[in-house]
Order: structure tokens, then C-alpha cells, then sequence
């Protein structure tokens, strides 16, 4: 979402799973969350990709159980 051009939402999924990935140490693909959580690969992929990537709160809530974090470490207002 934008507002006069400026991005407000900033997501921080690819920064969670570099995360998860050193404390787990192994590798996480974005298959391996979609199935754990029903949020389909490509919205995952658009989420860590697309600057400004509009999604629900759905999504969010499932991020945050599957990352066992609030939600102010999956998306920050900016």
C-alpha cells in the first residue's frame, strides 16, 4: 500500500527466516511455511519480494504463530 508514492508497510519475512533458519540450523523454503501454514508459496514469494505487497490479516496471524512472534516482528509501519 502506498501513500503519495511512499511505501507504508514494510514487511520482514525474509529476515524471520534467515532467523529461523541460523537457530534451527537448516535451511526454510517458503514450501516448507506454505505447507505448515496454508498461506500459499506465491503469496509467501510476493510477501519477501513485492515492495508494498498488500495482504490480509489472516495471513499475518498465521506468519506470527508459525514464527512464534508478534506481529510487530513480521511488519513495521515505516
Amino acid at each position: 500500500m502506498t501513500y503519495s508514492g511512499v511505501i507504508v508497510i514494510r514487511f520482514f519475512l525474509k529476515e524471520l527466516i534467515a532467523e529461523k533458519e541460523f537457530s534451527e540450523d537448516r535451511r526454510i523454503t517458503l514450501e516448507e511455511i506454505s505447507n505448515e501454514t496454508g498461506i500459499h508459496r506465491s503469496t509467501l514469494s510476493k510477501i519477501a519480494n513485492v515492495k508494498g505487497y498488500n495482504t490480509t490479516t489472516d495471513v499475518i496471524d498465521k506468519l506470527c504463530v508459525y514464527f512464534e512472534t508478534d506481529v510487530e516482528k513480521i511488519i513495521k509501519h515505516v
